[in-house]
């Protein structure tokens, strides 16, 4: 079973910051659609409907912990500004 990595599974303490920006952050709400479609080109290549070299996967794996790290930041400041 491959384990989702889709935000509101890693993070849903922050559903609500999410949802918020989604609405009011234009570049918040870029970073997850990139966010959302790297995991979803990240999930098909684990399940094997798609297939790709060990390096390509990997190159992806890392650009989307990045892009999460960047979208926890910026919930995280929204949270203590709540």
């Amino acid at each position: 079973m491959i384990e989702k990595h889709d935000l509101h599974h890693e993070l849903p303490e922050f559903e609500h910051e999410i949802r918020q920006l989604k609405m009011s952050d234009a570049h918040f709400a870029r970073l997850f659609k990139e966010y959302h479609e790297l995991d979803h080109e990240v999930h098909r290549i684990e399940e094997g409907v798609e297939t790709t070299s060990d390096d390509y996967l990997e190159t992806k794996k890392i650009a989307r912990l990045r892009l999460k790290d960047e979208l926890f930041n910026m919930l995280k400041k929204v949270k203590v500004q709540a």
